[in-house]
């Protein structure tokens, strides 16, 4: 079993996607408004994918997963998903207006597809835990409105985070969307945290073009970040770590 991780699939069809074809695709949003390279990224996304996931592994978003604003309009994006091979856990990012009702969304998730909100998923015997994330104090854009923002994800992560027993697993990953840091990367209450649950691993997104120059170093405070937007990565899931342990993911 191997973990992948790609984010920010921005999706937004009008109508269930037939892989066969693609010509027949609608969307409401084309994202090469926002670069060439994103011209039909949903086909790179879903050629990638199958080219380099298999059905026992696991493939992390951190968020941005749909750009609908109400669960119904989210369906099709869903429905893609569910396509894919493997299993699929998430945490929301800022875009992803459609997560309200945390029990609705979970009844609309393809069968192959778990979210995280103040929990965990676990993958063998590795915990995935979670949370959007915000903007971080120090950041360009960070203002006096964004701290009880900030203050309310630092709860959900702690959340999520404490809803481990240290004692049966063997490794905590972290997703967040946000990057968990400010541009200049100041060590803050996130990273303290995750240094208190001892994390290796944390994977984000959110950071895109030359926005991604800012991101994380692949190592600081003793921490592996990466950096997985779906932009930064050309649309291809990038693996994270290869596990010997052959059980799929199952909720706590």
């Amino acid at each position: 079993m191997k973990i992948f991780a790609i984010g920010d699939a921005h999706l937004s069809f009008r109508k269930k996607v037939n892989p066969a074809a693609w010509d027949k695709v609608e969307v409401y949003k084309p994202m090469d408004i926002f670069g060439l390279e994103w011209k039909e990224h949903y086909r790179k996304i879903y050629e990638n994918w199958l080219n380099t996931v298999k059905t026992d592994d696991i493939v992390l978003i951190p968020g941005d997963i749909s750009w609908a604003l109400k669960l119904a309009e989210a369906r099709f994006d869903l429905g893609f998903l569910g396509l894919l091979p493997g299993r699929i856990i998430c945490v929301s990012g800022n875009h992803d207006y459609w997560w309200q009702s945390l029990t609705q969304v979970r009844a609309a998730l393809p069968d192959n597809m778990a979210v995280i909100q103040n929990d965990h998923v676990l993958v063998g015997d590795i915990a995935i835990c979670g949370s959007r994330g915000w903007w971080c104090p120090g950041a360009k854009c960070f203002t006096n409105d964004d701290m009880k923002i900030y203050r309310r994800e630092l709860i959900r992560m702690d959340n999520s985070l404490s809803s481990v027993d240290s004692g049966k697993v063997k490794d905590i990953m972290v997703l967040i969307h946000f990057m968990p840091t400010s541009e200049s990367h100041e060590k803050n209450e996130f990273i303290e945290m995750f240094q208190k649950y001892g994390i290796d691993t944390v994977i984000y997104g959110h950071l895109h073009g030359e926005a991604a120059r800012s991101r994380l170093p692949e190592r600081a405070w003793g921490i592996n970040f990466h950096l997985v937007s779906a932009d930064f990565l050309d649309f291809a899931p990038l693996m994270i770590r290869e596990l010997e342990t052959k059980n799929l993911a199952k909720k706590m």
